[in-house]
């Protein structure tokens, strides 16, 4: 679906994708995790063609488009979100929906003289097609509400519902758990698993929280110093000691892995055994168990 080939985006003498190359399948949720300053969302820009790659390669079903503008890859099917969700605040929900589809009747002067019954249908129609995904997303109780008045979760299935409203084949969703609690956050899993399964839309999800990546997606793509540092099931990934490290550094992991050790070798040399006594490393009687071999 998406084939990234030594993608690059430079700002100045920071690189902030530095050789990038992955492949999203067609059909699946794909995670996209990292540190912070990995690189993630500058590597959503380009594909999504808010900032143009310094050099390296986007294709889409096979065709080149690389650089071409968000408007331009719209058409194209290609959707993405942000962190922070960008809507229509004055706005009812439902309208938020209404018009996200291009090219209606209503846009041009023409019609709004002399195509009145156009737009007309042309607006049953699109509130009749707003209502079944607000339906879908199990928000239809707020769809007179006015957007701004959502609440950050809300926000993140109106989103996903925009992108319904033009049947989008790819989306890219930067952080949508960001700010959401954990009920709605279920929500929003829910309905991306629904659109993925029962509509054929293709995901590639940026987000922090791993349950959440491990319930969606297959397979996790790790970015580290704007490189792509692993790829695979969510389980090997977060078992990756190439990940862990980039997540918590170098000295960090060997820290946390000699306290460990230092914990395992104070328990054997003090006869401690898990399992053993009323809880682990205490004898029978509850007192701490003695060295074998007696004192």
């Amino acid at each position: 679906m998406i084939e990234v080939h030594d993608l690059h985006r430079h700002f100045g003498g920071f690189r902030a994708v530095d050789g990038a190359s992955l492949t999203i399948r067609k059909g699946s949720i794909t995670g996209l995790i990292g540190p912070n300053g990995a690189g993630k969302s500058t590597l959503f820009n380009v594909i999504a063609g808010v900032l143009p790659p310094t050099s390296g390669r986007v294709l889409m079903a096979g065709e080149d488009i690389t650089g071409l503008a968000p408007h331009q890859l719209f058409h194209k099917g290609l959707l993405r979100t942000f962190q922070m969700a960008h809507e229509f605040g004055s706005m009812s929900v439902r309208e938020n929906l209404m018009m996200v589809p291009p090219a209606q009747s209503g846009e041009t002067l023409w019609n709004t003289w002399f195509g009145r019954k156009r737009i007309a249908d042309e607006e049953r129609a699109l509130r009749a097609r707003a209502d079944e995904v607000l339906d879908f997303l199990t928000i239809s109780h707020v769809a007179e509400e006015k957007a701004g008045n959502l609440s950050g979760g809300q926000k993140k299935l109106l989103e996903l519902g925009r992108c319904m409203m033009v049947d989008a084949r790819i989306v890219f969703l930067d952080e949508v758990g960001a700010g959401v609690n954990r009920t709605l956050l279920m929500t929003i899993a829910d309905a991306i698993i629904r659109l993925n399964r029962e509509r054929g839309y293709t995901f590639c999800v940026i987000e922090h929280d791993m349950d959440f990546i491990g319930k969606l997606c297959d397979p996790v793509i790790v970015m580290a110093e704007g490189k792509v540092l692993a790829e695979g099931p969510a389980d090997s990934i977060m078992a990756n000691e190439a990940v862990i490290e980039a997540y918590l550094g170098r000295g960090l992991k060997n820290k946390v892995k000699a306290e460990a050790a230092e914990e395992t070798l104070f328990g054997e040399s003090h006869g401690f055994q898990p399992g053993l006594g009323d809880e682990a490393g205490q004898g029978g009687d509850g007192q701490p168990a003695r060295p074998h071999g007696g004192m």
